[in-house]
């Protein structure tokens, strides 16, 4: 059966999201690491040790979804909750030691599929990709959008022409 292209953005991003996320998944599974996984390890050890908000946002994740993803890479001994040195009552995320090794032992696997889907997809083409995404993920991108989503200048005419 032939699946025909949708004319709704937002579906086409999460099959596309779905089908992409697995291949990435199934190159990651040596490592017992997944995607999301291994993302959210490399984003911690980009900043740091981050606050649960600052990673939430960094993330593009609501806090519950995240404090979901950090579980089991705390019970694996992944990463840490350590208390703010400014603010006790905040927490940081730190990368521990087991979890600097797992995010080296994944990162050439991970390396390997980023060369396929580059490979597959095209250098320029790839490259145009994540910097488009990337584009989609920026708060500017959220307040342009709008809480009603433009609906209502679209409806009336109003809306920006394309």
């Amino acid at each position: 059966m032939a699946i025909q292209p949708t004319r709704c953005s937002n579906a086409a991003l999460r099959r596309a999201t779905r089908s992409v996320g697995q291949l990435y998944d199934d190159a990651l599974a040596p490592s017992g690491l997944r995607t999301t996984q291994f993302g959210l390890l490399g984003t911690i050890r980009r900043l740091g040790e981050p606050t649960m908000g600052e990673l939430a946002e960094a993330m593009v994740m609501d806090l519950s979804g995240l404090a979901h993803t950090l579980k089991p890479l705390t019970r694996d001994g992944y990463v840490s909750v350590v208390p703010d040195p400014r603010d006790r009552r905040a927490r940081r995320i730190a990368l521990t030691e087991a979890g600097a090794a797992k995010l080296a032992e994944a990162t050439p696997l991970w390396r390997t599929a980023q060369d396929r889907f580059d490979a597959a997809f095209g250098p320029e083409r790839a490259g145009l990709l994540r910097d488009l995404l990337h584009e989609l993920a920026l708060p500017g991108f959220r307040a342009a959008f709008g809480e009603d989503g433009g609906v209502r200048e679209a409806a009336s005419g109003q809306g920006r022409a394309g």
